[in-house]
C-alpha cells in the first residue's frame, strides 16, 4: 500500500487525500476552505504522488479529484507568488510545468481528471494534462489569468487549444471567462458530463473499463498519441515504433494467446 497521504506542518491539514481501491488510485486534493488553490507544497506532493504510482504495481489508473462539492481546484494561491520579479515567475512556471503538469501528461498510468466544481487557473490547467476528463453539471472552467495581469503558465494556452481549437481558447483566454459544464463538453474540453453525484461512479465506470487492458499498451498508445502534439516529432513514426515494441512484451502474448482460446485475458494487475 503506498503511504501517500503527507501532513502540512505549516496547519496540520493533510493537503493530498489518497485512496486505492482494485487499481484504481485517487488523490484527492484537500484544501476546501481555499477552494482547493494549487500552492507549491500542493505541485511538489502532487507531483510525488504521481511518480510515485508509475511504479507502483497495485496502480494501475490515477484519479485526480478536489475535496467537497465546490471545487476541484478554484486556481493557484495568488498570495504565494505575488510579488515574485520576472525571473522568480519564469522559474515557477517551468518548475510547475516540469514536474506536475507535464509529468501527468506523460504518465504511463492513466489519469482521469474528476472535475467536481470549479476549475480554473491551475485547476482548469491540472485536468486538462490528465488523459481523460469527466465533469459534474455544476462544474465552471475557464483561465482567468489575464484579468490579474498574467497568462496562464502551466500549460493552459497550448492544451487549451489542443483541445478546443484556436478560436475557442483565444475566446476563453482573452475573455477570462468562464463555461458551463455542458459547454466544455460541446467543445471537447471534457468528455462526459454527469451529475455530481454519480460523478465517481462514472469516473470508476471509466477506469475499469481502461483497467480491463493491457498495462504495456496503455503505455504505448498513451506515447504515440502525445507525440503528435509534440514539436519536432513525427507522431507516425512514434506509433511505428511503439507498435513493434508491443510484440516483445508479455501482455501481448497473454493478449493475443486470450484472444485465440476465446477467453479472458489475465494481464499484470487484473
Amino acid at each position: 500500500m503506498l503511504n501517500l497521504a503527507l501532513m502540512s506542518e505549516a496547519n496540520n491539514e493533510t493537503m493530498i487525500l489518497q485512496d486505492k481501491i482494485d487499481g484504481v488510485l485517487t488523490l484527492t486534493i484537500n484544501r476546501p476552505k481555499q477552494l482547493n488553490a494549487l500552492n507549491s507544497s500542493v505541485i511538489a506532493l502532487l507531483a510525488e504522488y504521481v511518480e510515485a504510482a508509475q511504479t507502483a504495481t497495485d496502480v494501475q489508473v490515477i484519479v485526480i479529484t478536489g475535496s467537497g462539492e465546490k471545487a476541484f481546484v478554484a486556481g493557484a494561491d495568488i498570495v504565494e507568488f505575488a510579488g515574485f520579479s520576472k525571473d522568480e515567475g519564469k522559474d515557477l512556471a517551468a518548475l510547475g510545468q516540469a514536474t506536475l503538469f507535464d509529468r501527468i501528461e506523460r504518465s504511463g498510468k492513466p489519469v482521469i481528471a474528476a472535475v467536481n466544481g470549479f476549475a480554473l487557473g491551475g485547476g482548469l490547467e491540472l485536468a486538462m494534462a490528465a488523459h481523460i476528463r469527466v465533469a459534474s453539471t455544476n462544474a465552471k472552467l475557464g483561465l482567468p489569468e489575464v484579468s490579474l495581469g498574467v497568462i496562464p503558465g502551466y500549460g493552459g494556452t497550448q492544451r487549451l487549444a489542443q483541445l478546443v481549437g484556436k478560436g475557442k481558447a483565444m475566446e476563453m483566454v482573452l475573455t477570462a471567462g468562464m463555461i458551463s459544464a455542458e459547454e466544455a463538453l460541446a467543445n471537447g474540453l471534457v468528455n462526459m458530463v454527469v451529475e455530481q453525484a454519480e460523478l465517481m461512479d462514472a469516473v470508476m465506470g471509466i477506469a475499469k473499463k481502461i483497467k480491463r487492458n493491457a498495462p504495456t499498451a496503455l503505455t504505448a498508445a498513451i506515447n504515440a498519441i502525445l507525440a503528435g502534439y509534440t514539436d519536432g516529432v513525427d507522431g507516425y513514426q512514434v506509433e511505428i515504433d511503439e507498435f513493434g515494441k508491443c510484440f516483445g512484451t508479455d501482455d501481448f502474448k497473454e493478449g493475443t494467446t486470450a484472444f485465440i482460446e476465446k477467453r479472458h485475458a489475465k494481464f499484470p494487475g487484473k
